[in-house]
């Protein structure tokens, strides 16, 4: 295959929309629901509605948040590429803000006229959650699924960075490789405990993987990307058995380490496949509408779930309470995206200048695209 024809088939690539991260990441969602739901909540004595009959299962659902970290590595490198910093920078904000201070406001709202004596809440510590930079603050998160943003928001500016210095090739390796690296050294201890303010050791290697799982989809596999994945799996299953025994010591439940380690494996797996269009034919348009419901869902199930369920428990039964209460906050969501995400951000994204094409291969600029969209949205 000559130069311009790779060059040629990178294009048509970028043009693409992955449909399949777009399921992907409403199966995380949901996982984390069911985990609130059936697990956290009533074994952590938040509700005392409970469901002894699959929450031996569905403990393992907060491992949807490490899903969600592996796709956001994917697709957020996917939005830097060829956009300036503050086209990127205004992606962003157009991406998580305007859900999240919708967010904010009603589970405030919620909590404070239904939730006494559940959850306590005061007018500060809601107008610093807006700000979404309440750990800064040292102020307790609105709602507890919050603390993944903040991770989410150090890696933005990660990419920011890069994004300053200009998204290439050999630029995204060497973050790659400078990140691992000093992942290890912070777990070594080489490095002191608030460097990992930023390298996040916890879950670094998602963020990692998930790019380099882009390098794959966006060049191909090369000797660094196969030695890279493998290497953040092989962290993601360490870290993963760790984190798994202090969310066991927590909820008083013993974690089967096998069972860590497969649905670990099993996400790069999916996620590799993914990369290399291999799952392609799986793919359905119609996953876009699933992919939407995505964060809307992610920022209002929790408080106010566990509040519907411990004032109407005692009156439904708890099966139809649960089935309903995921359609009920499944619709939310969709009004959140219809209603609030779609119009916000397009003014949001005004703040941004042109999208200007990628150089990593110094080609020259790319044909027109067809109008299929980007890439899923994390």
């Amino acid at each position: 295959m000559n130069t311009g024809e790779r060059t040629y088939r990178s294009r048509r690539r970028k043009a693409d929309r992955l449909y399949e991260l777009d399921g992907l990441r409403l199966l995380a969602a949901l996982c984390v629901v069911l985990f609130h739901y059936t697990f956290s909540g009533p074994v952590g004595g938040t509700t005392s509605v409970t469901y002894p009959e699959i929450s031996g299962l569905t403990q393992y659902g907060y491992l949807g948040v490490d899903l969600f970290f592996l796709i956001s590595g994917f697709v957020v490198l996917m939005s830097a590429w060829g956009r300036t910093p503050r086209a990127f920078a205004a992606s962003r904000l157009a991406r998580l803000y305007p859900a999240y201070w919708l967010g904010v406001i009603v589970t405030g709202l919620v909590t404070v006229t239904l939730g006494q004596g559940m959850f306590d809440l005061s007018p500060v510590q809601i107008l610093v959650n807006l700000t979404m930079f309440q750990p800064v603050f040292d102020v307790p998160n609105v709602d507890v699924v919050y603390w993944t943003l903040w991770a989410e928001m150090r890696f933005y500016f990660l990419i920011l960075v890069v994004a300053w210095m200009g998204v290439t090739r050999g630029r995204v390796m060497a973050l790659l490789w400078g990140w691992l690296a000093m992942t290890a050294l912070v777990q070594l201890g080489v490095l002191p405990r608030v460097a990992d303010l930023v390298v996040q050791s916890e879950f670094a290697h998602y963020f990692i993987g998930g790019m380099a799982l882009f390098m794959v989809y966006q060049f191909g596999v090369t000797w660094q990307t196969l030695l890279l994945v493998p290497l953040c799996l092989a962290n993601a299953v360490h870290r993963g058995l760790g984190y798994a025994e202090a969310v066991g010591a927590r909820y008083g439940v013993e974690y089967d380490p096998r069972v860590i380690a497969t649905v670990i494996t099993a996400a790069f797996l999916v996620m590799a496949l993914a990369a290399v269009r291999a799952v392609r034919p799986l793919a359905r348009p119609w996953l876009v509408a699933a992919g939407a419901l995505t964060y809307p869902l992610y920022l209002l199930h929790a408080h106010i779930g566990f509040i519907v369920i411990e004032r109407t428990g005692g009156a439904v039964n708890r099966w139809v309470l649960l089935a309903a209460l995921v359609a009920v906050m499944c619709l939310a969501a969709h009004a959140v995206h219809r209603w609030v995400e779609r119009p916000a951000a397009p003014l949001l994204r005004r703040l941004a200048g042109p999208r200007t094409p990628p150089d990593a291969t110094g080609s020259p600029p790319p044909v027109p695209a067809r109008p299929t969209g980007a890439a899923g949205r994390c």
